[in-house]
């Protein structure tokens, strides 16, 4: 599915000094994140840790090319290895299936395994109305190891707009995700279509 009538997304970062956005068009993805972790780390910081935090970025950037992201950030507060990432990716779904109901039906019957019942919840956004999935899961599902990561998802089905995108913050500091939980929520109630 292709945008129609609308150019661009765009959300509003919290505390926008703790993301750094990623550059999903760079066509040398591997100077700019070398430039980006000099950026963001302290000068006396040892260069193995520019070349790991170098290495996380262009994970991330990669992942969120690969998944077709319309945008992409990762929080990663000043001198800080990455907290989270989020993505905004429009979904391919049939014009039929534009209902939170068609969603709360499919949704469900995603991959799994999950840690523990998926919690599934109607919200209203101002870009319209869509379905909140917070749910854990293994960074590797085929796998007896791996990392548990848990996210919030929004599934967004924009007012004027026949489409829907997933707005999607994950992250593995399971300490921290009462905290992420909301900022996920400001995260998609943000979101815009211009």
């Amino acid at each position: 599915m292709t945008p129609i009538d609308w150019q661009e997304c765009r959300v509003a970062l919290p505390a926008p000094d703790n993301w750094l956005v990623l550059d999903l068009r760079s066509e040398t993805p591997e100077d700019w994140v070398r430039a980006a972790a000099e950026k963001h780390l302290d000068g006396d910081s040892r260069a193995e840790w520019r070349d790991a935090f170098a290495d996380d970025l262009l994970w991330y950037r990669e992942t969120a090319v690969r998944q077709g992201a319309l945008c992409a950030a990762v929080l990663a507060p000043p001198d800080c290895a990455v907290l989270a990432s989020y993505t905004v990716r429009e979904l391919s779904i049939p014009a039929t299936s534009l209902s939170v109901s068609a969603l709360l039906a499919e949704v469900p019957q995603g991959e799994g395994p999950y840690f523990s019942e998926p919690q599934f919840s109607e919200v209203e956004l101002p870009l319209g109305p869509a379905l909140r999935v917070h749910r854990f899961e293994p960074t590797e599902p085929q796998a007896d190891s791996g990392i548990i990561l848990e996210g919030v998802a929004h599934y967004v089905l924009p007012r004027h707009f026949p489409t829907a995108l997933e707005c999607r913050l994950l992250w593995t500091s399971l300490g921290l995700g009462e905290e992420l939980v909301k900022v996920a929520d400001e995260l998609a109630e943000s979101l815009r279509l211009v």
